[in-house]
């Protein structure tokens, strides 16, 4: 490598560490087949698709060509049409069952055995607009809607990107050893079968040093294993285009893991406890000692108290060593009665997750 090719790659990087540092959080263009072939190279990513909605059976789902994915919508509405969808994708197999980010879904699917990775996937619609079918090819509108161009040849402006050496698009085609991605603004396409050469440059799939630079490609659109590819016919350098990208916001993070009750004393259903006993409850995560105020209940099933019993009247204090609430009665319990204990919805953890509602009965001995 001569001096002046070293010192191009020496401020490459460091443009790059810089781009790196100030880049917002990544969206990924794609289609509905890209996220069917690739759930792990999408999976809890923020993506950009085009498609419209469809009822399939029970659920709705977003069709883009001839591949659909199941979506979950929130808030957003469903508008007839071609649409813009931004969300995120789950590929449910790869989270826990309790994960509070696909519990609804889960439940609601009855997800059972629960899937395997790219089993099950799911898109979690955030934001959709109307749109418009792709009028002219552009890098966006064939990774966006490839249906459209597909058979067709194109000519496309983009940013040499090497044999994908950014991590732009999941996979490669492998149709020739000179494939490299051409990229413009946040979308991206593989060109195939045409090496990267033009009137004095000669550019290396293998080398970021060349990516910097603009290129003028003409070819045949092709989707393949939900890639987009130009089997390219000509090439020349391009002016730069100088379109803004837009930045996504980041995923929301993933919902506070909910709190259960793992441990009491008595245990449920125990019979013959002490009349002058405690009741010890232990939660799997730190509680807001604060939303326990009112939310527990403690009474005695079955008949009235006899007369002249005083109502059933109780203390709590919990230890945020342990975990745990201490109930304690401010009268012996009376012998020979059933209580119930009740743990009400409103508890929260430490982190602002619901705690469960749960429910202790027992047995009071006689003495």
């Amino acid at each position: 490598m001569n001096v002046a090719r070293a010192l191009a790659a020496t401020v490459l990087v460091l443009v790059a560490i810089g781009d790196a540092a100030s880049q917002g959080p990544v969206r990924r263009l794609a289609t509905v087949a890209a996220l069917r072939e690739y759930p792990s190279y999408f999976h809890l990513q923020n993506v950009l698709l085009h498609g419209e909605f469809v009822e399939s059976g029970i659920e709705i789902v977003l069709r883009g060509g001839e591949r659909d994915v199941p979506v979950v919508l929130k808030d957003t509405t469903t508008p007839s049409g071609l649409v813009e969808v931004r969300g995120q994708l789950i590929d449910v197999g790869r989270l826990e069952p309790n994960d509070a980010r696909i519990a609804a879904y889960a439940q609601e699917r009855r997800l059972d055995p629960w899937p395997r990775p790219g089993e099950e996937l799911v898109l979690m619609v955030t934001n959709v607009t109307s749109t418009q079918p792709a009028a002219s090819p552009s890098v966006r509108a064939l990774a966006l809607q490839p249906w459209r161009f597909e058979g067709q040849k194109v000519t496309v402006v983009g940013q040499f990107r090497g044999r994908n050496l950014f991590g732009d698009l999941p996979s490669a085609p492998g149709k020739s050893r000179w494939d490299f991605v051409l990229r413009s603004a946040d979308a991206a396409v593989w060109v195939t079968d045409l090496q990267p050469r033009g009137r004095g440059f000669v550019l290396s799939v293998d080398a970021r040093v060349d990516t910097g630079r603009w290129l003028r490609v003409s070819g045949t659109v092709a989707l393949e294993r939900g890639l987009v590819t130009v089997a390219g016919n000509t090439l020349a350098e391009a002016e730069p285009d100088t379109a803004p990208v837009e930045e996504e916001a980041p995923p929301p993070p993933p919902p506070a893991e909910p709190g259960d009750v793992v441990f009491s004393s008595p245990t449920e259903g125990e019979a013959d406890v002490p009349a002058a006993g405690r009741v010890r409850v232990q939660f799997s995560r730190g509680i807001d000692p604060t939303s326990l105020t009112d939310r527990i209940r403690v009474g005695y099933l079955g008949a009235a108290p006899d007369a002249g019993q005083a109502a059933l009247e109780f203390t709590s204090a919990y230890d945020a060593a342990t975990r745990a609430v201490e109930i304690r009665f401010t009268r012996p319990l009376q012998p020979f009665r059933t209580v119930r204990i009740e743990l009400l919805e409103g508890i929260r953890t430490f982190d602002g997750a619901p705690v469960r509602p749960w429910t202790l009965t027992f047995s009071v001995g006689s003495n």
